[in-house]
């Protein structure tokens, strides 16, 4: 592959406007391309490679995109998203899950193990990480599943899949509820230095529960979802981590009970992280008085304090990370009446926006918190040597360039995903991505998916 230059960008949104030269796949050059020596802060830019797309070539032969301005990141990392293959392909695929990832500026994601059949072995995850390489926008890490079909009631073979290359086990969907089950997945995953992901969720609090428990549930005759049942297992499962000394990880965080509840235990010094969604850092329980299935979701839309304080948390580091719980859906199954559609929203092609509005433009966090949230805290987290580092000499070029100043229009149908329920529709966001960049290779550029 050719040498590529980023011109004109800026890292972290810092500073002046420099060139970065990259050469097989890592960060060679940060500085200014010097055109009549063809060189970049003294290191020599050599021929060869070809145009594509948005991708020029360079007067020596080198390949170069122009930046004009727009911020420099590391490529983001989603530590939840669901690409439905295999068994569920009219609704994604690993392919098209890829594309509207690179289309978001990732470059990692995790894909969550409520397959048909579910990611409880190694075979399976074995074919969605080898289906992932066969794509290669993205690099696609399975997540096994801590139970048996994800039932609750037994263990799945979790030391097979950490030899197979997992990271990250959850049930996701559905809660680990028993605690002795979830004690002895935390004590595995302590051994195999994994982690446990867990959808908190306290089933007995939420058989038929349709919307959040208080006054719009009430107002528009819901049954309601109430806050403790989410509260209550993240209290229970970081207690159990504490004392087996495991890491855990608490999937969407929705309530403000919950980010104290963080709080307090990693104030005891519990291995605990989280993340929270771009939906519950925008969207209220306001949103379903239309009763558009489009706003439902698990966990379900919460209050606005409840939003207050989830954005507050993931400023100060309470809460790790953005994660989308990109969850696409087939017209039949939610274009339907509240009580029978699924839950869940796209997320992958809107989250960096949706951070932007909630997060970057009240002043809550700059480009390098944005960095943090999207890329570093879910790489550490997941454990991932080569995403979320440094813009420096040296490092894998995994980046992503977004052009602060964008503003576009949200069409589901637009989007890559299969799948069109965003409840994001017709909405005007800021911030768009212009580039993401897999080891030095262009997977996305100008709204396409590089060829």
């Amino acid at each position: 592959m050719s040498p590529l230059i980023l011109k004109g960008v800026r890292p972290y949104g810092e500073g002046d406007p420099v060139d970065v030269l990259i050469r097989d796949g890592v960060i060679a050059a940060i500085g200014a391309y010097d055109e009549t020596s063809a060189t970049l802060d003294g290191h020599p830019v050599h021929p060869g490679g070809t145009t594509s797309g948005d991708v020029t070539s360079g007067g020596t032969g080198h390949r170069t995109v122009e930046g004009g301005g727009a911020v420099l990141l590391p490529g983001f990392v989603d530590l939840h998203t669901h690409l439905r293959e295999p068994g569920r392909e009219d609704t994604e695929t690993i392919a098209t899950g890829s594309a509207a990832a690179a289309l978001g500026g990732y470059t990692a994601v995790f894909a969550m193990a409520n397959t048909d059949p579910v990611a409880d072995n190694a075979v399976v995850v074995e074919h969605v990480a080898r289906r992932g390489r066969e794509v290669g926008l993205v690099d696609v890490h399975p997540v096994g599943a801590v139970t048996v079909g994800l039932g609750g009631e037994r263990l799945a073979e979790l030391g097979t899949m950490a030899k197979a290359g997992v990271r990250v086990f959850s049930d996701d969907g559905h809660c680990v509820h028993d605690p002795l089950i979830m004690r002895r997945a935390l004590e595995y995953s302590k051994a195999l230095d994994v982690v446990v992901a867990q959808h908190a969720e306290e089933p007995r609090l939420t058989v038929g529960a349709q919307a959040h428990e208080g006054e719009q549930a009430a107002r528009l005759g819901l049954q309601g979802w109430p806050a403790a049942a989410e509260e209550a297992v993240v209290a229970r499962d970081c207690l159990l981590a504490a004392q087996v000394g495991a890491r855990l990880h608490v999937c969407h965080v929705s309530t403000a009970g919950t980010a104290d509840v963080l709080a307090w235990a990693k104030a005891r010094g519990t291995e605990v992280s989280a993340e929270v969604t771009p939906h519950h850092l925008l969207l209220t329980d306001e949103r379903l008085a239309t009763y558009d299935p489009v706003n439902k979701v698990n966990p379900p839309l919460r209050t606005a304090a409840d939003v207050e304080r989830l954005r507050q948390a993931l400023a100060d580091g309470v809460i790790d990370c953005v994660a989308t719980d990109h969850a696409p859906h087939a017209v039949q199954d939610k274009d339907v009446e509240w009580s029978a559609a699924r839950p869940g929203m796209l997320g992958l092609q809107t989250a960096l926006s949706i951070v932007v509005e909630t997060m970057l433009r009240p002043g809550l966090l700059d480009w390098r918190g944005v960095a943090r949230v999207l890329s570093e805290r879910p790489a550490e987290i997941a454990g991932l040597p080569d995403q979320g580092r440094p813009i420096a000499v040296g490092e894998p070029a995994n980046l992503t360039l977004v052009d602060p100043d964008a503003r576009w229009t949200v069409r589901g149908a637009e989007l890559a995903s299969i799948a069109a329920n965003t409840p994001f529709e017709g909405m005007e966001l800021p911030g768009r991505v212009v580039a993401t960049l897999l080891r030095g290779r262009v997977t996305a550029t100008g709204g396409r998916v590089a060829a």
